[in-house]
């Protein structure tokens, strides 16, 4: 009997060490789709190697104002918040967020007619 009992403690501590290798990746799912308008768009990938845990998060780019916040506070955030989850499991978590295919358009900086010319006036 007792050697049943080691078996089934064995078997549940397998089952807690499979549990937590995807607790990172399940919290972060809770908490973006929690943040989105479109969370049936929100995918994330996760990838094990020799620095640890990398967490590839991709969504509607609708949502990646959200996802940023203002001055990127809200993703420096959510990077934080995946870190410590990675901690409590011993493992070192990174969060890299995808941009949208097709990115951001770029705005092109015009200088206005007039500037250029004062500063010739100002030379010695």
């Amino acid at each position: 009997m007792l050697k049943r009992e080691k078996s089934d403690s064995s078997s549940n501590n397998s089952e807690r060490i499979m549990a937590k290798e995807s607790s990172d990746q399940e919290f972060l799912e809770y908490l973006i789709k929690a943040l989105v308008d479109h969370p049936e768009d929100v995918k994330i990938d996760r990838k094990v190697d020799e620095m640890g845990v990398l967490l590839s998060l991709k969504v509607n780019p609708e949502d990646m104002g959200q996802i940023i916040g203002k001055a990127g506070s809200t993703a420096r955030a959510i990077r934080s918040l995946v870190r410590i989850v990675g901690l409590k499991n011993h493992a070192r978590v990174n969060l890299k967020i995808e941009e949208p295919e097709g990115g951001r358009p770029t705005r092109e900086r015009r200088v206005p007619s007039g500037e250029g010319e004062g500063l010739e006036d100002l030379k010695l």
